[in-house]
Protein backbone atom coordinates (compact mmCIF):
# COMPACT_ATOMS: atom_id res chain seq x y z
CA UNK A 1 0.00 0.00 0.00
CA UNK A 2 1.46 3.51 -0.97
CA UNK A 3 2.13 5.49 1.55
CA UNK A 4 -0.60 8.81 1.89
CA UNK A 5 0.75 12.30 -0.17
CA UNK A 6 0.45 15.14 2.52
CA UNK A 7 -0.32 17.59 0.18
CA UNK A 8 0.81 20.82 1.97
CA UNK A 9 4.33 19.50 2.14
CA UNK A 10 3.64 18.55 -1.91
CA UNK A 11 3.00 21.88 -2.60
CA UNK A 12 5.63 23.39 -0.69
CA UNK A 13 8.02 21.21 -2.76
CA UNK A 14 6.75 22.30 -5.88
CA UNK A 15 6.97 25.96 -4.65
CA UNK A 16 10.39 26.22 -3.39
CA UNK A 17 11.59 24.13 -6.44
CA UNK A 18 10.10 26.74 -8.73
CA UNK A 19 11.41 29.68 -6.71
CA UNK A 20 14.91 27.73 -6.59
CA UNK A 21 15.12 27.23 -10.63
CA UNK A 22 13.99 31.09 -10.80
CA UNK A 23 17.17 32.27 -8.44
CA UNK A 24 19.56 29.87 -10.45
CA UNK A 25 18.50 30.89 -13.92
CA UNK A 26 18.65 34.75 -13.04
CA UNK A 27 22.32 34.40 -11.31
CA UNK A 28 23.78 32.08 -14.31
CA UNK A 29 22.11 35.01 -16.69
CA UNK A 30 23.22 37.65 -14.72
CA UNK A 31 26.29 36.66 -12.41
CA UNK A 32 27.40 40.13 -11.82
CA UNK A 33 24.48 41.21 -9.60
CA UNK A 34 25.22 38.78 -7.12
CA UNK A 35 28.87 38.24 -6.60
CA UNK A 36 28.41 36.16 -3.21
CA UNK A 37 27.31 33.46 -5.44
CA UNK A 38 30.26 31.33 -5.16
CA UNK A 39 30.77 27.51 -6.73
CA UNK A 40 30.17 26.09 -3.37
CA UNK A 41 26.57 28.20 -2.85
CA UNK A 42 25.70 27.43 -6.40
CA UNK A 43 26.44 23.65 -5.76
CA UNK A 44 23.89 24.36 -2.39
CA UNK A 45 21.37 25.49 -4.47
CA UNK A 46 21.25 23.56 -7.14
CA UNK A 47 21.27 20.55 -4.20
CA UNK A 48 18.40 21.55 -2.83
CA UNK A 49 16.72 22.63 -6.26
CA UNK A 50 17.01 18.80 -6.98
CA UNK A 51 15.75 17.61 -3.44
CA UNK A 52 12.54 19.78 -3.95
CA UNK A 53 12.03 18.66 -7.51
CA UNK A 54 12.76 14.76 -5.92
CA UNK A 55 9.84 15.57 -3.37
CA UNK A 56 7.45 16.81 -6.03
CA UNK A 57 8.46 13.48 -8.03
CA UNK A 58 7.97 10.85 -5.00
CA UNK A 59 4.17 11.71 -4.76
CA UNK A 60 3.56 10.61 -8.61
CA UNK A 61 0.54 11.47 -10.33
CA UNK A 62 -0.68 13.62 -7.29
CA UNK A 63 2.59 15.37 -7.34
CA UNK A 64 2.07 16.22 -11.20
CA UNK A 65 -1.57 17.47 -10.65
CA UNK A 66 -0.19 19.75 -7.70
CA UNK A 67 2.44 21.52 -9.96
CA UNK A 68 -0.28 21.91 -12.25
CA UNK A 69 -2.10 23.81 -10.12
CA UNK A 70 0.52 26.08 -9.16
CA UNK A 71 1.20 26.51 -13.25
CA UNK A 72 -2.59 27.19 -13.27
CA UNK A 73 -2.45 29.39 -9.92
CA UNK A 74 1.14 31.42 -11.46
CA UNK A 75 1.89 30.66 -15.01
CA UNK A 76 5.28 31.43 -14.16
CA UNK A 77 8.63 30.44 -15.56
CA UNK A 78 9.25 28.38 -12.47
CA UNK A 79 6.09 26.73 -12.19
CA UNK A 80 6.41 26.05 -15.66
CA UNK A 81 10.00 24.56 -14.82
CA UNK A 82 9.13 21.83 -12.34
CA UNK A 83 5.87 20.78 -14.51
CA UNK A 84 8.93 20.04 -17.46
CA UNK A 85 10.88 18.06 -15.10
CA UNK A 86 7.85 16.07 -13.69
CA UNK A 87 7.59 14.59 -17.32
CA UNK A 88 8.42 11.18 -17.93
CA UNK A 89 10.99 12.12 -20.49
CA UNK A 90 12.67 14.30 -17.51
CA UNK A 91 11.99 11.92 -14.40
CA UNK A 92 15.41 10.71 -13.68
CA UNK A 93 17.30 14.44 -15.00
CA UNK A 94 18.69 16.61 -12.42
CA UNK A 95 19.74 19.96 -13.23
CA UNK A 96 23.60 19.24 -14.05
CA UNK A 97 21.96 17.13 -16.80
CA UNK A 98 20.31 20.09 -18.88
CA UNK A 99 21.25 21.69 -21.79
CA UNK A 100 20.14 25.13 -20.10
CA UNK A 101 19.51 27.07 -23.49
CA UNK A 102 17.22 24.20 -24.60
CA UNK A 103 15.32 24.50 -21.54
CA UNK A 104 14.83 28.56 -21.04
CA UNK A 105 13.93 28.22 -25.19
CA UNK A 106 10.97 25.96 -23.71
CA UNK A 107 9.74 28.04 -21.26
CA UNK A 108 10.20 31.14 -23.40
CA UNK A 109 7.90 29.37 -25.89
CA UNK A 110 5.09 27.55 -23.88
CA UNK A 111 4.75 31.01 -21.20
CA UNK A 112 1.98 32.67 -21.94
CA UNK A 113 2.83 36.42 -23.42
CA UNK A 114 3.39 38.81 -20.94
CA UNK A 115 0.52 42.19 -21.39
Amino acid sequence: MAAPVLTDIVRRHAEEAAHLWCVYDWHLMHPEENPDMDEERIDRLIERLNAHLDGVRIAGPEGVEIAQERYHDFPEAGELFVLRMLQPAARHLTVHDLDLEAVRSYLRAKLPAKR
